[in-house]
């Protein structure tokens, strides 16, 4: 298990690893969504840097495979360069050899139970649910990209509080596209006692005025760091945190790391 009974987690939009840094970016280099270009490789490689510090990772707007990133499946290359043995690709939009727009996972630890779940309202968003541990004591982790519509984001919402109910440590993380007052006062999170430790802006990376993307915590779990990385690399600034685990976690839900086959999750 990670030193100390603790977990550092990590939350990244990568944006299919093309950077942006004027509003005007997404005009004039809006043919990368759809081409390759020489950057993507080096960007990725910044990001596969970040990721060594972390023992779970919750990446959005990964691309699976296709002409843009030169077939590479980005969450497959990022577990590598971040030497992750467990890694798991959700395939959200299939876009043929044009796009492969996926949310991902990366774990220094194996999970016991992994769901792909498809969120409700408009085709095209997903959620990935890991497990570990057994039980209503099991750490249960939701990482997500929620809809820019206030209304589909209310039925996603309560599919995912659906998801995590019966758990008492529980862990949401991603690009959830709205603040976290709204999460935590008028949705149907409300009623869990959720944390949100990170109060600073994520969007747009190079000059942040709104905070997008979350970690949000169960009370059970004890926050020791957050932090929003100044990396601008994507659109999206990454967050992370660092949180102490309670001792009925640490032994059972957490084996110790072990070396491991690279490869997906089952």
């Amino acid at each position: 298990m990670p030193a100390g009974s603790r977990l550092r987690l990590l939350s990244f939009n990568i944006q299919v690893g093309i950077s942006t840094e004027r509003y005007r970016h997404y005009l004039t280099r809006g043919w990368q969504h759809l081409l390759p270009h020489t950057g993507r490789a080096d960007n990725l490689q910044k990001i596969g840097n970040l990721l060594g510090d972390f023992d779970l990772v919750a990446l959005q707007e990964a691309d699976g495979g296709s002409l843009r990133s030169g077939y590479v499946n980005q969450v497959e290359h990022l577990a590598q360069l971040g030497a992750f043995p467990y890694w798991y690709q959700q395939l959200n939009r299939n876009l043929g050899r044009l796009g492969q727009h996926s949310n991902g996972v990366l774990s220094r630890m194996r999970p016991w139970v992994i769901e792909d779940h498809p969120l409700p309202g408009p085709k095209g968003r997903g959620a990935i649910l890991v497990r570990f541990g057994e039980g209503a004591d099991a750490l249960v982790v939701v990482m997500m990209h929620l809809a820019l519509g206030a209304r589909a984001r209310t039925l996603q919402l309560a599919y995912i509080r659906d998801l995590i109910g019966d758990y008492k440590h529980q862990v949401l993380m991603g690009d959830m596209n709205t603040h976290a007052s709204d999460l935590l006062q008028s949705s149907p999170l409300r009623d869990l006692g959720l944390l949100a430790p990170q109060v600073e802006a994520t969007f747009p990376s190079w000059r942040p005025q709104r905070c997008l993307d979350h970690i949000l915590l169960s009370p059970s779990l004890t926050l020791e760091k957050v932090e929003v990385l100044a990396q601008p690399i994507s659109d999206h600034l990454p967050v992370a945190v660092e949180i102490r685990l309670p001792g009925s976690l640490t032994a059972d839900a957490l084996p110790a790391l072990r070396p491991a086959p690279r490869g997906p999750l089952a």
